[in-house]
């Protein structure tokens, strides 16, 4: 299972020199298994990218899942290349919410006068369609869901295949349990033993003190988990939009320096644009 990062930016995509290193797209995560099952988590502004790359390669199908449907996780789709091509085929699973709010959430993102090309000829593209909310396969892929406490409620996901294990909780917020999200010790038996988890760090301690209850966490919640659930490998994601290179550089600093007096072998880094990562 091959992993790579097209967007780990949190809220708005933002650029600039202070911004060369984990670059300023919103999320987006390819996951492709051994058997070159194609599937996307999330829709932010990173999968513009990735959307030429399959082009290029002349990959005309995928499954597409959503942690949630907040705007820096879907605006990206509007510039998803694949859509305007007739061959492409997405799959969406009606997850995380049920029924039909995908759907209306994508049929609001791709209607005039915000957007030009009329969704009847996009929705061509889209096969919607009915999965299990708590266990599915794709492929070779084996999917597990966890509600992630953040407003307006959402999924994280582990993924699983040959006895290795990957967590994405994007937009978790451990210092609060929102409503229908899960508590801390629900996290912590959701990754243990993980090769790989990449959670939400947003915030310096000093910055969640002024903004708990937004939905994101703080990196010591984070990297507690993390040691506590003995992941091998955790990536740190979902970055402030205000945070430059140095200030993330600042934060991967302190946690491993955590990491070093706890005795741990974890081994922690900050996730950037086109980041890969074999699992």
């Amino acid at each position: 299972m091959y992993i790579k990062c097209w967007g780990s930016r949190g809220s708005i995509p933002v650029s600039g020199p202070g911004y060369l290193t984990y670059g300023g797209d919103t999320t987006c995560i390819e996951v492709r298994s051994d058997t070159n099952d194609l599937v996307i988590i999330d829709a932010g502004t990173g999968i513009r990218n990735l959307g030429t790359l399959m082009v290029k390669e002349g990959c005309h199908a995928c499954h597409l899942l959503f942690t949630h449907v907040h705007w820096d996780h879907v605006m990206g789709l509007t510039a998803f290349s694949p859509l305007f091509n007739k061959d492409c085929r997405v799959t969406i699973p009606r997850l995380p919410f049920g029924g039909h709010y995908i759907e209306e959430a994508l049929d609001t993102l791709f209607s005039p006068p915000s957007f030009p090309v009329p969704y009847r000829d996009i929705k061509k593209r889209l096969i919607f369609a009915d999965f299990p909310m708590d266990h599915f396969t794709i492929g070779s892929l084996t999917f597990d869901t966890i509600p992630i406490s953040h407003p307006n409620g959402g999924l994280g996901y582990r993924i699983r295949e040959n006895n290795r294990q990957f967590v994405f909780l994007t937009d978790n917020e451990l210092g609060t349990q929102h409503e229908g999200g899960a508590s801390f010790e629900d996290y912590l038996q959701f990754i243990r033993g993980s090769d790989l988890l990449l959670h939400d760090a947003e915030y310096t301690p000093e910055e969640y003190a002024t903004r708990t209850g937004w939905g994101h966490s703080a990196w010591p919640d984070t990297l507690r988990l993390a040691l506590q659930a003995e992941v091998k490998r955790l990536g740190l994601i979902h970055h402030n939009a205000e945070h430059k290179d140095d200030a993330i550089d600042d934060i991967v600093n302190a946690c491993r320096e955590e990491i070093l007096q706890s005795g741990s072998s974890l081994d922690c880094f900050a996730v950037g644009s086109n980041t890969l990562i074999a699992v």
